[in-house]
């Protein structure tokens, strides 16, 4: 990344909320790129997986043959944030996911999908998370995931008020299972776009 003026991020764009991944990254001045075939992976300083059905996604990321070559460039080092769905496609185990659910395998986490319910049961909450500033982040979940278990390697930045684990992080990897991106918060994007120059 070295003499960019702004870091090159792709954004899987196979099914779910990816147009407003583009546009929260966009206002932060990234050079932010749709991600549909493999061969687009090179040349990204980081990526975003979004929200939206990980089944689905699992299957388009496949057929398309993204699957393979994205999981091996995460594994090399390529900054990643995942959110929701993209939490479940980042998470090395799932608890409920359905028959023949693949996963990137990238982050020691065992996650349950659509832990908190249907569509009906989405909320919205204000979560204390120190990490990323003084003022609570204003979480929205649809259709969320949870973290159940995961391994020493990975920090916990938030949980609800009863514990259950929300957001990660492990190493170059960032993930969340609410949206920041449809409530306007962009405090994991800036830590995302932080990891990339770090990276």
């Amino acid at each position: 990344m070295a003499g960019k003026a702004s870091p090159r991020i792709g954004v899987l764009a196979l099914q779910g909320d990816f147009r407003e991944h583009i546009a929260s990254l966009t206002e932060l001045v990234a050079d932010v790129v749709p991600l549909r075939r493999p061969e687009e992976i090179d040349g990204l300083d980081g990526v975003v997986i979004p929200g939206g059905e990980s089944s689905v996604m699992d299957k388009l990321s496949r057929a398309f043959g993204v699957a393979e070559p994205l999981g091996a460039a995460i594994r090399g080092g390529l900054p990643t944030y995942g959110t929701c769905a993209g939490m479940i496609m980042l998470s090395a185990r799932i608890t409920d996911g359905i028959a023949g659910q693949h996963t990137l395998d990238v982050l020691d986490t065992t996650v349950r999908r659509n832990a908190f319910g249907n569509q009906n049961d989405s909320f919205e909450i204000d979560i204390p998370m120190p990490d990323l500033g003084a003022e609570p982040v204003h979480a929205v979940f649809i259709r969320a995931p949870v973290v159940e278990q995961h391994g020493a390697s990975v920090d916990v930045i938030g949980a609800l008020p009863d514990g259950q684990v929300v957001a990660v992080q492990q190493g170059n990897v960032l993930a969340s299972a609410f949206h920041p991106e449809v409530a306007g918060e962009d405090r994991f994007h800036r830590r995302f776009l932080d990891i990339v120059r770090r990276a």
